[in-house]
């Protein structure tokens, strides 16, 4: 069975079609499955290698981000997600996906003990923030190999990272973190508005679970993937016209 990549839909969810297109680019088919069908038992988990929680906001987020998304996949699906991540597959969660798997515990799951450690809290500015922002890879780990930056959008409202001193500090020491946000040179945001868009703790835009098969992150890389989908590209567009350099 070829690896195929199972992308979790359900009201309020809106980024399932630009995730399943990154996929399809980066050479993996992908379906699209409404929670309901994998509650009703019409689709199964088995026979995916990855399983992602795409971005929106899941029943309006009315009562929390992601939490009431979170609470159906717990009280109807803990036993298949938890048999799902106990085979070689992977799980990942973008902005509301990564709210939903930080409300399940599913990151960072130290010792394999899945409960809430860390939480998407509002963002410090009070408002939605969606802009580019940039981020840099932290550890090294089959996530992040290959890549020395990415410049993509964050759309959310509760995305700044928080997490006890001492869960910070394990993150760090068993190198989960995954990226942060840092400015256009890669330096560090150090906390900074907007290179840090949210306030997050530690400048952490991505962690990983311990054991590395969990991927939660708030900004939305599949919504940068074409020249056209640049905040300014109209701009850039021009310059490279008045320029006769090709436009991408």
């Amino acid at each position: 069975i070829p690896d195929r990549a199972l992308i979790m839909s359900g009201y309020g969810i809106n980024s399932e079609m630009e995730t399943q297109e990154a996929l399809r680019r980066a050479g993996m088919d992908a379906d699209i499955v409404h929670i309901n069908d994998l509650i009703a038992g019409e689709t199964v988990l088995d026979g995916y290698r990855l399983l992602v929680f795409p971005g929106g906001f899941s029943y309006g987020d009315d009562t929390g981000a992601g939490n009431a998304f979170a609470n159906r996949v717990r009280n109807n699906l803990w036993g298949d997600i938890t048999r799902f991540l106990s085979g070689e597959n992977l799980v990942l969660g973008i902005c509301n996906g990564c709210q939903i798997l930080a409300n399940l515990g599913l990151i960072p799951a130290f010792d394999t003990a899945y409960q809430r450690d860390i939480a998407l809290m509002p963002n410090r500015r009070g408002v939605l923030e969606c802009r580019y922002v940039t981020l840099r890879p932290v550890a090294e780990n089959l996530w992040t190999r290959g890549i020395e930056r990415l410049y993509c959008p964050v759309s959310h409202g509760e995305g700044n990272f928080s997490c006890s001193p001492a869960t910070l500090e394990r993150l760090k020491r068993e190198k989960m973190i995954a990226f942060t946000y840092c400015r256009d040179d890669l330096s560090p945001a150090g906390g900074e508005y907007p290179y840090n868009p949210n306030g997050s703790t530690g400048d952490i835009a991505a962690i990983t679970s311990a054991d590395g098969k969990v991927l939660a992150m708030m900004p939305h890389p599949e919504r940068a993937m074409d020249f056209c989908t640049l905040y300014d590209w109209p701009l850039q567009k021009e310059l490279l016209k008045r320029s006769h350099l090709p436009v991408p």
